[in-house]
């Protein structure tokens, strides 16, 4: 038997030629993720020791408290891939605007990242798990040429990779090329993010239901339908106010992860490019489904804007059904 650490450097090197037009760079970019990621986690470990707990005084582009964490995670994960070498920009949920990337001499940068820093961020104060998403397009404008708004105005369907990292008891990585999923779980000891999870499938089902409830009156009538429907069955209400969190427990537990629009949302709240887009690719990839409220497959929506914001429905392949026949049967889609 053999019992090898396979570490993540080791597995990105090994598994390059599976994905069309990788490169080295490609696969040095997977590896700076990987490092900036260890970098977050040092300091969401140790958060409650120093100043950087708490807000940093300012809102995000859709009105949530920025928190300090926030902010250190974002700056860092810039600094790590604009030193690298291998980006041409970057787009983040905590920025306006996209950050475009001047290469060293002689390189032409062929792709770009898309990040949430640190979803959940909210929850460091108590000590509850958060996590960061990422995303990896290639562009599209001239590699001899500044990056453009089109280079980031990509579908799901156009990614190249993504991947999450959860800050929780033990700090894993897990992500997927277009080629199954796999996770990571960073050794302490020996610094190093080691194959943990190999081909990770979501449950076709399960017993878990993930959503804020707390806004049930202020969901569409379907949607209320069918929490009415995962109530009467018995499932058990999970949500922990972190996607990655709630996500991850699905990937490995089966359920359903719902975040329906409002009132006040009429579109729905979470980010296509920094959130739905990544974390509907791995929820596929592990053979679960993706859907807007309106039945619409998350990965195949037109993106206009870089902060342009969807409701999302995802997790086991047979609840996401089940939920699309309460939608058909409630709901003003088909009316």
């Amino acid at each position: 038997m053999n019992n090898k650490i396979e570490t993540l450097d080791e597995f990105i090197i090994k598994t390059q030629s599976s994905i069309p037009d990788s490169s080295g760079s490609f696969t040095r970019l997977l590896r700076n993720i990987g490092i900036a990621a260890k970098i977050v986690n040092r300091e969401v470990n140790k958060a409650g020791l120093v100043n950087i707990l708490g807000v940093a005084g300012s809102t995000n582009t859709t009105g949530d408290d920025v928190q300090k964490l926030d902010v250190f995670a974002n700056e860092k994960f810039i600094e790590t891939l604009a030193t690298s070498g291998e980006v041409c920009g970057i787009a983040s949920e905590e920025n306006q605007e996209f950050i475009p990337v001047t290469p060293p001499k002689n390189k032409k940068p062929q792709y770009i990242v898309v990040m949430d820093p640190l979803d959940g961020s909210s929850n460091i104060d108590v000590n509850v798990s958060v996590g960061t998403i990422f995303g990896i397009y290639k562009r599209k404008s001239p590699s001899d040429g500044p990056v453009t708004l089109d280079d980031f105005l990509q579908k799901g369907t156009d990614l190249l990779a993504a991947g999450y990292v959860l800050y929780g008891t033990s700090t894993l990585l897990v992500y997927t090329t277009g080629h199954g999923v796999n996770g990571f779980t960073l050794d302490p000891s020996i610094g190093e993010f080691c194959l943990s999870h190999r081909n990770i499938q979501m449950p076709v089902s399960g017993n878990y239901y993930s959503v804020n409830q707390g806004y049930y009156l202020k969901f569409d009538l379907e949607m209320r339908r069918y929490i009415d429907h995962c109530s009467d069955l018995n499932l058990r209400l999970r949500y922990i106010g972190s996607m990655v969190s709630d996500i991850h427990r699905i990937m490995f537990q089966g359920g359903i992860f719902l975040y329906p629009n409002t009132r006040k949302y009429p579109k729905g709240k979470l980010r296509l490019l920094y959130e739905c887009y990544p974390m509907s690719y791995i929820v596929e990839q592990a053979g679960g489904m993706a859907l807007t409220c309106k039945l619409e497959r998350i990965l195949d929506i037109e993106l206009k804007s870089l902060h342009q914001t969807s409701s999302i429905v995802m997790g086991s392949k047979n609840m996401v059904l089940e939920m699309k026949e309460f939608v058909e049967r409630y709901g003003a889609v088909n009316q």
